[in-house]
Protein backbone atom coordinates (compact mmCIF):
# COMPACT_ATOMS: atom_id res chain seq x y z
CA UNK A 1 0.00 0.00 0.00
CA UNK A 2 1.83 3.59 -0.69
CA UNK A 3 1.87 6.09 1.47
CA UNK A 4 -1.05 8.13 2.95
CA UNK A 5 1.35 11.14 2.36
CA UNK A 6 1.79 10.20 -1.80
CA UNK A 7 -2.44 9.46 -2.28
CA UNK A 8 -4.11 12.37 -4.01
CA UNK A 9 -6.76 13.68 -1.48
CA UNK A 10 -7.81 16.48 -3.83
CA UNK A 11 -9.67 15.51 -6.89
CA UNK A 12 -13.01 17.74 -6.01
CA UNK A 13 -14.65 14.84 -8.98
CA UNK A 14 -14.19 11.98 -6.93
CA UNK A 15 -14.97 13.78 -3.66
CA UNK A 16 -18.46 14.62 -5.25
CA UNK A 17 -18.63 11.34 -6.35
CA UNK A 18 -17.74 9.67 -2.85
CA UNK A 19 -20.30 12.08 -1.23
CA UNK A 20 -23.15 11.02 -3.06
CA UNK A 21 -22.72 6.99 -2.13
CA UNK A 22 -21.88 8.13 1.11
CA UNK A 23 -25.08 10.00 0.81
CA UNK A 24 -27.27 7.10 -0.30
CA UNK A 25 -25.61 4.63 2.46
CA UNK A 26 -26.31 7.28 5.25
CA UNK A 27 -30.22 7.13 3.98
CA UNK A 28 -30.02 4.05 3.68
CA UNK A 29 -28.78 3.19 7.31
CA UNK A 30 -30.78 5.77 8.56
CA UNK A 31 -34.32 4.56 7.40
CA UNK A 32 -33.64 1.04 9.80
CA UNK A 33 -31.69 2.81 12.11
CA UNK A 34 -34.12 6.04 13.32
CA UNK A 35 -37.31 3.49 12.46
CA UNK A 36 -36.16 1.08 15.19
CA UNK A 37 -34.83 3.70 18.09
CA UNK A 38 -38.34 5.39 17.03
CA UNK A 39 -40.29 2.37 17.45
CA UNK A 40 -38.74 1.74 21.23
CA UNK A 41 -38.85 4.91 21.81
CA UNK A 42 -42.86 5.34 20.74
CA UNK A 43 -44.14 2.10 22.44
CA UNK A 44 -41.68 2.46 25.63
CA UNK A 45 -41.04 -1.28 25.57
CA UNK A 46 -38.55 -1.80 27.86
CA UNK A 47 -35.60 -2.93 26.52
CA UNK A 48 -31.97 -2.44 27.62
CA UNK A 49 -30.27 0.77 25.39
CA UNK A 50 -27.67 -1.21 24.33
CA UNK A 51 -29.58 -4.00 22.40
CA UNK A 52 -31.79 -1.29 21.37
CA UNK A 53 -28.83 0.45 19.70
CA UNK A 54 -27.09 -3.09 18.31
CA UNK A 55 -30.83 -3.55 16.33
CA UNK A 56 -30.44 -0.19 14.96
CA UNK A 57 -27.49 -1.11 13.55
CA UNK A 58 -28.74 -4.15 11.96
CA UNK A 59 -31.70 -2.72 10.74
CA UNK A 60 -29.50 -0.23 9.32
CA UNK A 61 -27.61 -2.09 7.74
CA UNK A 62 -30.56 -4.50 6.68
CA UNK A 63 -32.22 -1.31 5.25
CA UNK A 64 -29.09 0.10 3.41
CA UNK A 65 -28.74 -3.29 1.36
CA UNK A 66 -32.63 -2.83 0.93
CA UNK A 67 -32.39 0.28 -0.61
CA UNK A 68 -29.27 -0.22 -2.64
CA UNK A 69 -30.84 -3.04 -4.20
CA UNK A 70 -33.64 -0.91 -5.09
CA UNK A 71 -31.63 1.70 -6.60
CA UNK A 72 -29.80 -1.11 -8.72
CA UNK A 73 -33.11 -2.50 -9.91
CA UNK A 74 -34.08 0.44 -11.18
CA UNK A 75 -30.67 1.21 -13.31
CA UNK A 76 -32.05 -1.78 -15.21
CA UNK A 77 -29.79 -4.72 -13.09
CA UNK A 78 -32.02 -8.02 -12.50
CA UNK A 79 -33.03 -7.88 -8.76
CA UNK A 80 -30.17 -11.02 -8.19
CA UNK A 81 -27.63 -9.20 -9.70
CA UNK A 82 -29.04 -6.42 -7.91
CA UNK A 83 -28.96 -7.93 -4.44
CA UNK A 84 -25.39 -9.38 -5.07
CA UNK A 85 -24.26 -6.11 -5.83
CA UNK A 86 -25.53 -4.54 -2.60
CA UNK A 87 -24.43 -7.39 -0.57
CA UNK A 88 -20.88 -7.05 -1.51
CA UNK A 89 -20.84 -3.01 -0.16
CA UNK A 90 -18.43 -1.70 1.81
CA UNK A 91 -19.42 -2.97 4.91
CA UNK A 92 -16.50 -1.71 6.88
CA UNK A 93 -18.63 2.15 5.29
CA UNK A 94 -21.98 1.15 6.56
CA UNK A 95 -20.69 -0.46 10.08
CA UNK A 96 -18.31 2.63 10.59
CA UNK A 97 -21.62 4.73 9.34
CA UNK A 98 -23.81 3.29 12.12
CA UNK A 99 -21.59 3.34 14.73
CA UNK A 100 -20.64 6.46 14.78
CA UNK A 101 -24.76 7.44 14.45
CA UNK A 102 -25.01 5.42 17.68
CA UNK A 103 -22.20 6.48 19.80
CA UNK A 104 -23.21 9.79 19.01
CA UNK A 105 -27.06 9.14 20.16
CA UNK A 106 -25.55 7.75 23.24
CA UNK A 107 -23.01 10.26 24.25
CA UNK A 108 -25.52 13.19 23.61
CA UNK A 109 -29.17 11.37 24.93
CA UNK A 110 -27.73 8.56 26.65
CA UNK A 111 -28.90 6.18 24.10
CA UNK A 112 -31.78 5.50 21.82
CA UNK A 113 -33.43 8.76 22.16
CA UNK A 114 -34.05 10.94 19.08
CA UNK A 115 -35.00 14.64 19.48
CA UNK A 116 -35.24 17.15 17.22
CA UNK A 117 -31.40 18.55 17.62
CA UNK A 118 -29.99 15.18 18.09
CA UNK A 119 -31.09 13.33 14.72
CA UNK A 120 -29.17 16.43 12.33
CA UNK A 121 -25.82 15.67 14.66
CA UNK A 122 -26.23 12.31 14.16
CA UNK A 123 -26.54 11.97 9.83
CA UNK A 124 -23.49 14.83 9.87
CA UNK A 125 -21.41 12.40 11.70
CA UNK A 126 -22.72 9.47 10.41
CA UNK A 127 -21.79 10.98 7.02
CA UNK A 128 -18.57 12.33 7.92
CA UNK A 129 -17.28 9.11 9.45
CA UNK A 130 -17.18 7.06 6.30
CA UNK A 131 -16.55 9.23 3.36
CA UNK A 132 -13.14 9.45 3.45
CA UNK A 133 -12.63 5.83 2.90
CA UNK A 134 -15.44 5.74 0.32
CA UNK A 135 -13.20 8.76 -1.43
CA UNK A 136 -10.46 6.35 -0.83
CA UNK A 137 -12.10 3.54 -2.12
CA UNK A 138 -12.95 5.25 -4.73
CA UNK A 139 -9.66 6.91 -6.06
CA UNK A 140 -7.61 3.87 -5.05
CA UNK A 141 -9.14 1.04 -6.29
CA UNK A 142 -11.80 2.83 -8.55
CA UNK A 143 -14.33 0.98 -6.31
CA UNK A 144 -17.35 2.86 -5.07
CA UNK A 145 -18.83 1.71 -1.95
CA UNK A 146 -22.49 1.53 -4.22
Amino acid sequence: MEALGNFDWKCKHTWKISAKNTFWCLLGCAIGDFGTILFFQLTQIPFPVFWIMVLAIINGLITSVILETIILIRQNLIFSLALKTALGMSFISMVSMEIAMNLTDYFLTGGAILTWWVVPIMLIVGFLTPWPYNYWRLKKFNQPCH
